[in-house]
């Protein structure tokens, strides 16, 4: 495994973004982990994050793209502070965009906030966590409203690597569905493989009884 992506692991921990225990996910399933990135909170967590996001995306991507697309509402400081990583770290200029829940009417009127998007427009998608794949449902109807803009892919931080709506992994229905690439970060078996019984700051995050719950949450909503 890449060292990025251990140093990913690590930072989501610290951040309190990667949780084990008991939750019910945003499509009602029990899980007995958690990622919930509303947990960056200051401004050095969301620059270290920007930066990692930039890392996925140059490595799978590339850097010669257009605009940086964040659904509202977590996909917009997302979208910013990655935007930010690309110039500093990468040297390349590309806007961000986000959506609005409401349609403005005055001033800056319209469904999109930051850079515009529209024809020939390269765009790559920002998000959090894609679980079942709802979220990319609403936001490719919104990119392909503005005109003919090409949506090179996907990118989020951590791949559940669970079903979508089908038998299939959400990301690989999304790849099918829409023929957009998809990526993350980091995957589970990527946290599961740095973290099962290996101690980080003095304490085991999974250990086995952990990881057979983990083991039963896939054989329920894994891949098959």
């Amino acid at each position: 495994m890449e060292q990025y992506k251990q140093e990913f692991i690590e930072f989501m921990v610290d951040c309190q973004v990667l949780k084990f225990g008991d939750f019910v996910t945003k499509s009602g399933r029990s899980t007995p982990f958690f990622i919930n990135t509303g947990f960056y909170r200051t401004g050095s967590q969301l620059r270290k994050l920007g930066g990692f996001y930039a890392k996925a995306i140059a490595d799978t991507y590339g850097t010669d793209f257009d605009v940086l697309f964040g659904p509202a509402y977590k996909g917009i400081p997302l979208s910013v502070t990655t935007a930010v990583a690309l110039s500093s770290e990468y040297g390349v200029d590309v806007r961000y965009c986000s959506n609005r829940k409401e349609v403005k009417d005055h001033g800056d009127k319209g469904i999109l906030l930051g850079g515009p998007v529209g024809d020939g427009d390269r765009v790559v998608i920002i998000e959090d966590v894609t679980t079942a794949g709802t979220s990319i449902g609403e936001t490719m109807p919104i990119l392909k409203a503005q005109g003919q803009v090409d949506v090179k892919g996907l990118v989020v931080s951590v791949d559940r690597m669970e079903r979508g709506k089908g038998e299939k992994s959400a990301l690989t229905e999304i790849r099918e569905t829409y023929g957009i690439e998809t990526c993350a970060i980091v995957t589970m078996a990527d946290v599961i493989e740095h973290l099962y019984n290996r101690p980080y700051k003095g304490k085991i995050w999974i250990d086995d009884a952990l990881k057979e719950a983990i083991d039963r949450y896939y054989e329920k909503y894994g891949v098959r």
